[in-house]
């Protein structure tokens, strides 16, 4: 898949499909499947069109929604999806004053030569925000708009996704995105205050300054191909004084040197949320809790669960 901050043809027509695409849930992965068979059939270039930062991240960064997904899952998830190009536009005051018209004659007719573009059905753009599925069928390309996908009663979207993490519904949350809720990352040295108490952890730094949910969880954590137990704590360490979000995890009777390796990490049940504790001691004692906790639920769960 090619990467790019511009829009770039890349030698053929291009099928498009625009949208923040946070969490990529059941609904974008419709409309990923859609697109794909679109320029499949048509001999066109599946393209996804996003924004970094989001929108909402640009006009109210304080009150921005927390992401469910750093920008690095998502460029792996749609390139596994099987999408061709990636334009990762950068959302900025030059961006943000573009009107309809000019966004798609500059971007999708000029940039990216689109003979099909799909949108769904909340979707608008341009700063007069005249730009929806009706404004782009004045133009001289294919125009698909999808429906908003349903489980039962409920619309699958970011938003209720973020609801579900933040009530820690983690069941919920995985029907709304086809999987478990799993953030990634790369290991880095920390402390090591967990060796010191009998607990390593595999530490990752989170660049996200919003988490769509804390606490401490039972997890599965991909090393390699193998899905590995344990539990982990997602979020800051108040104990010792770090405001930071990290997710630590506790690997099951396993030992590894997972130092600059990328791990995925799935949610599956919330313990507890973030607490501090008096001392190392207490800390140390709540954590055997905690893991015991989550063996007794392996233990209940392991044949649906690993």
């Amino acid at each position: 898949m090619r990467i790019s901050r511009r829009p770039r043809p890349l030698g053929q027509p291009s099928a498009v499909t625009i949208g923040s695409f946070d969490g990529l849930h059941l609904g974008h992965q419709r409309l990923i499947e859609a697109l794909n068979q679109a320029a499949h059939s048509r001999g066109l270039a599946s393209t996804v069109v996003t924004f970094e930062p989001q929108p909402r991240e640009f006009f109210d960064p304080k009150g921005a929604p927390a992401r469910l997904a750093a920008l690095n899952d998502k460029v792996r998830r749609l390139s596994a999806m099987g999408v061709d190009q990636l334009v990762v536009l950068p959302f900025n005051s030059a961006l943000r004053a573009m009107s309809a018209a000019e966004f798609v004659q500059k971007i999708l007719l000029d940039g990216l030569n689109a003979r099909w573009v799909q949108v769904g059905d909340d979707f608008r753009f341009g700063n007069d925000r005249r730009g929806d599925v009706d404004f782009l069928r004045q133009y001289d390309f294919e125009v698909q708009q999808l429906e908003s996908q349903r489980l039962g009663d409920d619309r699958v979207s970011s938003t209720a996704i973020r609801t579900c993490l933040a009530e820690g519904r983690l069941n919920e949350a995985a029907e709304l995105l086809g999987e478990p809720y799993t953030l990634s990352g790369r290991v880095v040295h920390g402390r090591k205050l967990g060796r010191t108490i009998g607990v390593p952890t595999a530490n990752i730094l989170l660049n996200h300054p919003k988490l769509a949910t804390n606490g401490v969880f039972v997890v599965r954590t991909r090393v390699g191909d193998r899905w590995i137990p344990g539990v982990a704590n997602l979020g800051p360490k108040p104990t010792v004084g770090d405001t930071r979000n990290w997710l630590e995890v506790h690997l099951f009777d396993t030992e590894l040197d997972l130092y600059g390796q990328r791990l995925d990490v799935q949610l599956w049940q919330r313990l507890r949320g973030i607490e501090r504790f008096d001392n190392l001691d207490a800390l140390k004692n709540q954590i055997q809790r905690d893991i015991n906790q989550a063996r007794d639920w392996f233990n209940i769960n392991d044949r649906q669960h690993l």
